[in-house]
Parts: C-alpha cells; structure tokens; sequence
C-alpha cells in the first residue's frame, strides 16, 4: 500500500508511518511480533555481540523457548539492520552547532535511539564539549539555588572552557548578574508584556499605530 493508504486506514501522522517504514520505529504495528516481547532483550543481546543471521537466531532462540516463525525473526532483523545503517550514516554526518546544543542539553530520556549514539559519540570523541555542558547546567543551578557565593568560582571555570565568551561577558556585567542571583525581583513581567504588544502589532498587519495599540490594549474609561 501506499503510505497515503496507510495513513488513511490506520489514522497514524504520515510521519509516524515514514519512521516506521524507514526501520526508525518498532513500538507500533507489531502485531506479528507479539510473540517475540519476552526474547527482545535476548536478540538484543546476541545482535550486540555480532549475530546477525536471522535463522541462526531462530534456531537459538527455539532452544530459549520461542515458539514463532522464523519469518517473525527474520523481519525483526530486516528492520534493526535497517535501523543500524541509518544510525551509521548520520554518525557519519557532522551536526550543526544548534543540533549538538540541542543534543547535549535535552535529558537522555527524551532522546531517541539515534540521538543517544550520536551523544555518545560526541562525549568520547569530543570531553571538551561535555566539559562545556557541564559548566552551563553549573550556571543553571547556580541561578535556581541563588547560590551568588559560587559565581566567582563558576566564572574562573568557565573562562579556561568554550563557553569562555559566555563568561567573559558575565564579568562584564557582574553587578546585574548578582542582582539576579541576590534579588527576588525579576523582569518577567515586562518582558511578557511586551511580547504581547508585539503580537497585537503583527496581528494588524503593520497598521498598529499608537492609536489602534491604544485602542486595542487600553480599556475604555
């Protein structure tokens, strides 16, 4: 069928199925693998340690009790090969500075089987980087905790680091960063309210002068 069909017949996103076609997903439409959850961690296993003929597998994991076809199996390692060749060729594409900021700031759980390689990857290939994360999640905790008697510190760490232009400007500003640290106040408010005049602004289409914002955000006496 086509993927079209697919998405008709099923009521799935055309993502999902495309993920799903490409090897990328396994936790949908596996009606003819049921039999095969409780052997999973076992293929795993046995894939892992450099197994990859399907039949073998097959007559191996009879002896483990495994009462399915060995098309069932064969289909299994049809996509894990597939899913592992799609992993080595973006292991072998360089990612973006945005997508490896994104990569090495998002918590392992919320990443997916392709991502936690290329994380992997980069924390053995690249410690630098792992050193530079670990400073920014320093900071944050830093600002949470309002723990102002560890900026100094913080500040001499970052410096030798790659985020060095990131706490080059910290010092420059110095002053307000501890005020932010020190002070229960915040600005949040204001910035808020101005992201909402800008909205009111770009509804209107560039028309917005002061008279319309006056008229659309202050009310009538």
């Amino acid at each position: 069928m086509t993927i079209k069909e697919i998405v008709r017949r099923t009521g799935y996103s055309r993502g999902l199925i495309r993920q799903i076609l490409r090897g990328q997903r396994s936790d949908v439409f596996r009606t003819r693998e049921s039999s095969l959850e409780l052997h999973l961690p076992w293929l795993d296993a046995q894939w892992a340690a450099g197994a990859y003929n399907s039949a073998e597998l097959w007559r191996r994991l009879k002896l483990e009790g495994f009462r399915g076809s060995r098309r069932v199996v064969g289909e299994w390692a049809t996509r894990r090969r597939h899913a592992d060749r799609l992993d080595l060729e973006r292991l072998q594409r360089v990612p973006s500075a945005r997508t490896l900021a994104r990569l090495l700031t998002t918590a392992r759980d919320s990443l997916s089987r392709a991502q936690t390689v290329t994380v992997a990857a980069i924390e053995t290939g690249v410690p630098a980087l792992v050193e530079a994360r670990e400073i920014i999640a320093a900071f944050h905790v830093m600002i949470r905790k309002r723990a102002y008697g560890s900026l100094d510190l913080w500040i001499a760490r970052a410096r030798s680091s790659l985020v060095s232009s990131f706490a080059n400007g910290i010092v420059k500003d110095h002053g307000a960063v501890l005020s932010v640290i020190t002070s229960p106040w915040s600005s949040g408010q204001v910035e808020g309210q101005i992201t909402k005049l800008k909205l009111v602004k770009r509804q209107m289409y560039g028309r917005a002068k002061l008279d319309l914002l006056e008229a659309r955000l202050v009310p009538a006496p």
